[in-house]
Parts: C-alpha cells; sequence; structure tokens
C-alpha cells in the first residue's frame, strides 16, 4: 500500500454536530453510506449535520472490488424507512438530502419502488428539501428508473466509477453500457431531472480514456460530475495504481467544464455525494 500523500489527510475533531447526527441516526434506526462505505469525509459531514442516508440494508447482492459496503445475503426491505429518513431529514433540517442504496438484485425492481416512496416521504414531510438519488443500475430495467423518474427527485446519480477497460476488475457485475443507458435513461424520461455521475482515479487509467468517458457522459446528457481519489479500503480490495497531485485534479476539472458539464466537482477527497448540494447553488 502506497503511504498517503499529505493532501489526502483528514483532520477533524469529534464534536456536538457530530454526536447529535449520530444520536438522530440510532434513534431513528437508520444507516449511512458515511459509515458503511468508510467514507474519508465521514467527520467533516457529520459536524455539518449532513449524512447520506442508505437504504434497503447494508449488504449488497454485489461484489465490486473497490467497495467497504458489505456483501452477503440481503435484508427484507424495511417498509418504515421511508418515513423514517424523512423525518430524520426534518429533524436536521436538511435543505438538500442524498439518499442512495445497496444493489439489490434480489428484487424485481432493484429497489426502485422503495427509492420513489423515500422521495415522497421527503416531500410530503419536508417539501422545502432538495432530493438526490444515487441509484444502482437496476440491471438496465427502464420500467424501474421510470418508477423512480416518476417520483421527481430533483437530481438523480449513477456512477461509472471507472472507464470501462477496467470494470473486469473493478466492477465485475457491472457492466459499462448498462451504466451509461442508466444516465441516458433520465433524460429521456423525465428532463427537468438533473443526471450526475461519479469516477474514482488512480486505478490505472489513462487521460484518454477518462476524456472518452467524459463525452459519453456528455452525449448521454450527463449534467453534473464528481472525480476523486480511490482510496482502497484494504489490501483485499483492488489495488491502487496511483495517488494524483491535487493540479491533475484540477485538469481533469477543466477539461470536464470544457466539455459542457453544468457542474463539476474534481479534487482528491470528492465523492460522490461530497457538497452535493452546491450543483444546485450554480
Amino acid at each position: 500500500m502506497y503511504q498517503k500523500p499529505e493532501w489526502l489527510r483528514v483532520r477533524c475533531a469529534y464534536g456536538p454536530e457530530q454526536k447529535a447526527v449520530e444520536e438522530i441516526l440510532k434513534r431513528l434506526g437508520l444507516n449511512t453510506v458515511c459509515r458503511e462505505a468508510s467514507c474519508p469525509n465521514k467527520a467533516e459531514c457529520y459536524s455539518r449535520k449532513t449524512a447520506t442516508f442508505l437504504v434497503l440494508g447494508t449488504r449488497c447482492t454485489r461484489g465490486c472490488r473497490f467497495c467497504d459496503v458489505s456483501q452477503g445475503v440481503p435484508m427484507a426491505v424495511d417498509s418504515g424507512e421511508p418515513w423514517r429518513v424523512a423525518m430524520a431529514v426534518r429533524e436536521l433540517g436538511l435543505t438538500y438530502v442524498v439518499i442512495t442504496s445497496v444493489t439489490r438484485d434480489d428484487l424485481p425492481d432493484g429497489g426502485a419502488a422503495h427509492f420513489a416512496e423515500v422521495i415522497c416521504e421527503i416531500q410530503r414531510i419536508s417539501p422545502q428539501t432538495a432530493v438526490e438519488v444515487l441509484i444502482p443500475d437496476l440491471m438496465g430495467d427502464m420500467d424501474a428508473l421510470k418508477v423512480i423518474t416518476n417520483a421527481r427527485p430533483n437530481v438523480i446519480s449513477h456512477n461509472l466509477e471507472t472507464v470501462p477497460a477496467l470494470y473486469p476488475d473493478v466492477r465485475p457485475h457491472a457492466e459499462y453500457d448498462r451504466s451509461l443507458a442508466v444516465i441516458r435513461g433520465v433524460k429521456e424520461l423525465n428532463r427537468g431531472i438533473h443526471s450526475k455521475s461519479g469516477i474514482m482515479l488512480g486505478l490505472g487509467e489513462s487521460d484518454g480514456q477518462v476524456y472518452k468517458l467524459m463525452d459519453d457522459l456528455r452525449a448521454a446528457r450527463c449534467d453534473f460530475l464528481t472525480i476523486g481519489q480511490y482510496l482502497p479500503p484494504s489490501c483485499r480490495h483492488v489495488p491502487l495504481q496511483e495517488y494524483l497531485q491535487p493540479s491533475r485534479f484540477e485538469e481533469y476539472g477543466k477539461v470536464a467544464r470544457d466539455k459542457g458539464f453544468a457542474f463539476v466537482a474534481s479534487a482528491p477527497l470528492v465523492r460522490s455525494s461530497y457538497h452535493a448540494g452546491e450543483a444546485m447553488e450554480m
């Protein structure tokens, strides 16, 4: 494992805001991707009284080699979860919230109906809150995607994660073209919803491969893009190839903006839901 450079060292003292978030999550029995995926920005986000909610359990039906979310037998769908998420959003006073899930290939709709229920409950209980959903690929089921678009979230995000040549090693159970079709489908089903994707760098991708991915996303009418540094959670995960200097992320961000993305966040510690609400402020 490479020694982590200084610009990736996160320092954030534990404070009352973090404690308040943790107490709300515990009381309402909710999960966050911040915790389950070992996000390096967890302390900062909790200190700002924000979190990315993880619905449909904490066990994924796939085993992507970059991710720290547990793989295993999925949990039963919790019908009370949409209401509890909405209550947490209201208690935290969020003006913008991100909802994501584990991949649920065991469900006929991939969890689309549950996403729609979460969106609708937030809109009912906290109507001033903008909602972003970060969804799995739903096995490419456009009818399932339509269930989500019909709930009218503000943003639908689906991460490509990496360039297509690296999918066999990084996302062996996913397909690049299928993921791209999900992003394309958002605008085909509802042009008023912003579409978004995210990628990681440092896995061995070339500049040309990343630029081609950006072109593919723009052809799919993707509005927002996030670019961050891959950080392997353990030695069992796909190995790191390179730590990119912050200046490289700035260069990639400039290229992405020049290609027409309406909003780009590109920096080592950027994650798909990190400061996500800033895209809506543009």
